[in-house]
């Protein structure tokens, strides 16, 4: 009968270490959680480009790509939320592993999974970037019109709406983005990598 009793973890010569020191910087995982409408996605993508710019290995794992392919058969109940995040932080490791900054933008709305998916890290690998913004800001951005429809009923389950948004209370890095601009929020971001010697 097959079952994880058949399996056996591989070992290949080929170390993250030696990924890290050819592509001359650490790998980590930056960990964006907000609500829909925060900036996550938006600041994903200018983290993502500064980093090709400046030669360092970086991807985004962003939270509607996903659910169109990989996590394309969950929907949004808890369980669902939960296995989602489940999935993107497993995906998240094999790009650490792989020497490469992984940049997860997810709303990601209950603490207890943020923490599951960190545990999978090691110390350091996992930062958890907190995309603040009071949510009548992010209403009025409403760039998807998911607000506007959560409001008639149309949308169930919606995180800040008719779901909670367990907000983080010891992020790494906390980005108001009702205050800042894109270009001051990888700043943030950016300073907070190269203090932890992630990149030079």
């Amino acid at each position: 009968m097959e079952g994880p009793t058949m399996l056996t973890k591989q070992h290949y010569r080929v170390s993250k270490a030696m990924r890290q020191n050819k592509n001359n910087h650490k790998s980590c995982v930056l960990w964006l959680t907000g609500l829909s409408g925060s900036g996550k996605s938006t600041v994903a993508d200018a983290l993502d480009k500064y980093f090709y710019e400046n030669e360092i290995k970086s991807y985004v794992l962003d939270g509607d790509n996903i659910r169109l392919g990989l996590n394309k058969n969950l929907g949004f109940s808890s369980a669902d939320r939960t296995e989602n995040i489940r999935r993107v932080g497993e995906v998240s490791k094999l790009f650490v592993d792989a020497g490469t900054i992984s940049i997860a933008a997810f709303i990601s709305p209950f603490m207890d999974d943020r923490n599951e998916v960190r545990r999978l890290f090691g110390e350091g690998e996992f930062i958890e970037v907190y995309i603040k913004c009071p949510i009548d800001i992010c209403e009025k951005r409403d760039p998807k019109g998911l607000y506007k429809k959560a409001r008639e009923g149309i949308l169930q389950e919606f995180t800040g709406i008719s779901s909670p948004y367990e907000e983080p209370n010891d992020s790494e890095v906390v980005v108001q983005t009702d205050k800042y601009s894109i270009e001051e929020s990888v700043q943030m971001i950016v300073e907070y990598l190269m203090k932890k010697k992630i990149i030079k």
